[in-house]
């Protein structure tokens, strides 16, 4: 009797010896990089946006609101790291004729060059974008109203930015 000859392994067909022709393999690992390369800077610049502060509120600031008729504000803030607090006082306008809006304490943040702001007792709230000495944002009570504010007493400024 005569045994049975097999073929040597190399020669016989097996499913994992197909190969995904060369294309599909160059599209699969661009695909690879693209993720990669943009996942990682996606979510690095939003940690950056959300802790980077890049400008400093503390001081006195005056301004009015635009339109309609305008409310006097001032703010007196004090800046720590991101953290914001301060009192802001109204006068004239419909807002500072208001029993509803009266003068009170306020919290905040500054995130990069924005800073957001709500009265502790829940009446204003506002967002504004810093420039040097001046502010200008919306803030809302009654309704969405645009404010500028300017700085007048930078006194008590750190001598040097925050970090």
């Amino acid at each position: 009797m005569n045994p049975i000859r097999l073929p040597p392994f190399s020669r016989l067909p097996c499913a994992s010896s197909r190969r995904p022709p060369d294309h599909m393999k160059f599209i699969v690992g661009l695909l690879v990089v693209a993720v990669v390369a943009v996942a990682p800077g996606c979510a690095q610049q939003d940690w950056i946006d959300r802790t980077l502060v890049t400008v400093d509120v503390t001081g006195t600031w005056l301004g009015h609101t635009v339109g309609g008729s305008g409310a006097d504000f001032r703010l007196e803030l004090e800046q720590q790291g991101s953290t914001v607090k301060g009192f802001l006082r109204l006068g004239g306008g419909s807002a500072g004729q208001s029993g509803r809006f009266s003068d009170g304490p306020i919290e905040g943040t500054v995130a990069g060059d924005v800073f957001r702001f709500k009265e502790t007792r829940g009446g204003f709230e506002g967002e504004l974008t810093v420039s040097g000495d001046e502010m200008t944002g919306m803030v809302s009570f009654w309704s969405q109203r645009r404010l500028s504010l300017r700085r007048v007493d930078p006194s008590s400024l750190p001598a040097s930015p925050p970090r």
